[in-house]
């Protein structure tokens, strides 16, 4: 029972680890990060990733430019380039290092300490992918934010929103975490209840005998031949 809690569990932490990996990777190249709607012109939406600016009209035209330089792109936008490269890494390392972990791993015999070891190791770098992917978007969110309230900027001026991008690097975040989290934890060993003793079964009157040999009941004139 204990073993297949373990591999259910390993199972899970692994489908939810190659998922926010997946998410991810994804999140770091869409152009999807800030969105924004011209008043003056609605039919045109502009949207804004880490690596270019994008431009969609009515028509179902899509004109993208890549960003002129990387000490152009504001403070969080470079942070949060180099972060989500980072976390892309991580997370793929976890899952190289979760895989031979796993108790369905059958192509090379690893014994189980080194499995626990692996599986620790994967589990790490997947939380460490987590938190290289949650700061960046919740970084770009919250100047988002604050850009989008701010009173010392003229009404007319168009404002920056949250883009898809923005909510898939949040589950991307919490998908990893989940995933190095149920493979730590399958690492636990399980406690085995101590072995019970069968109660000994009481013997007849009739198969007891003395230390001597005789019988109880047999007098000493039944002995004499």
């Amino acid at each position: 029972m204990a073993g297949g809690w373990r591999a259910a569990a390993q199972a899970g932490g692994m489908l939810l680890a190659l998922l926010g990996w997946v998410c991810s990777c994804v999140t770091t190249f869409v152009p999807l990060w800030k969105s924004l709607n011209l008043e003056l012109n609605e039919l045109e939406v502009w949207s804004m990733g880490l690596w270019q600016v994008c431009v969609g009209q009515e028509e179902g035209v899509l004109e993208c430019r890549p960003h002129g330089s990387f000490l152009a792109l504001p403070p969080d936008l470079r942070v949060s380039r180099l972060l989500m490269c980072l976390s892309n890494g991580l997370g793929l390392l976890g899952c190289l290092l979760a895989a031979p972990g796993l108790l369905a791993w059958t192509p090379c015999h690893h014994p189980p300490a080194a499995k626990r070891r692996l599986l620790l190791a994967g589990g790490a770098a997947l939380g460490a992918a987590a938190v290289a992917t949650l700061a960046p978007v919740s970084w770009v969110a919250y100047n988002t934010v604050l850009d989008f309230w701010d009173d010392s900027l003229p009404d007319i001026v168009p404002r920056w929103e949250f883009g898809e991008a923005t909510f898939l690097g949040w589950f991307a975040g919490a998908f990893l975490a989940a995933g190095g989290l149920l493979l730590a934890c399958s690492t636990h060993p399980a406690r085995t209840p101590p072995p019970t003793l069968a109660p000994a079964c009481p013997q007849p009157p009739e198969a007891q005998a003395p230390a001597g040999g005789h019988h109880p009941h047999l007098k000493n004139a039944d002995l004499v031949i």
